[in-house]
């Protein structure tokens, strides 16, 4: 099993994430808000990750400290339950639509960490989530994970709908990339190392 447990702690949050890269979409998420919830269970179920992760941030403060951190912690135990990285596929893309959004992530575990994101959020706000956290949550979560990641938003009207899409193609491209493939002896890169 390729699993990971990681805690953070600082003097803005206190993080702790528990990560099975090899479960079936279970998850207990606690991060106080809402939305973040919500879109952290549909990337465990989406992706077929179990994933523990409980928040405890300065949200009198706003949930910029307690989004940033979840991504570098779930980017942390992302690195650690891959491991070596021998055998996984190493890509994944996956587009997704939800009513009328069309979100496209395609991402490379390269050990090169890089964010594009594309995504024009009219809504500021849902739930209690500002909308910007979600590049802020995808840029700590590829920083610390060692992925490029692609986001492309290329339809949608509703914020709800757009961020959900964007949180479910990046769960269905993670799961594509980690999936382990018998054919792959090492790592899938003609350097030998990634």
């Amino acid at each position: 099993m390729r699993t990971a447990v990681i805690e953070r702690e600082t003097l803005e949050t206190k993080i702790f994430a528990e990560l099975n890269l090899d479960g079936e979409g279970k998850s207990q998420i606690s991060t106080g808000i809402g939305f973040f919830d919500h879109m952290l269970t549909l990337w465990s179920k989406h992706g077929l990750f179990d994933l523990i992760l409980k928040a405890d941030g300065d949200l009198v403060v706003d949930g910029h400290h307690t989004v940033e951190d979840a991504g570098i912690v779930l980017g942390q135990a992302v690195a650690k339950a891959l491991g070596d990285k021998k055998g996984i596929r190493r890509y994944g893309t996956a587009f997704v639509p939800m009513d009328e959004a069309l979100a496209m992530v395609s991402l490379d575990i390269s050990g090169r960490p890089y964010l594009a994101y594309s995504a024009d959020l009219s809504v500021q706000e849902i739930g209690g989530f500002a909308t910007e956290l979600t590049e802020e949550f995808l840029r700590a979560l590829a920083v610390h994970s060692g992925t490029t990641i692609h986001v492309r938003l290329l339809a949608g009207k509703n914020a709800h709908h757009c961020v959900e899409a964007i949180f479910k193609a990046l769960a269905r491209a993670f799961g594509e990339a980690v999936r382990k493939d018998e054919r792959i002896q090492g790592v899938m890169s003609t350097k030998g190392a990634l």
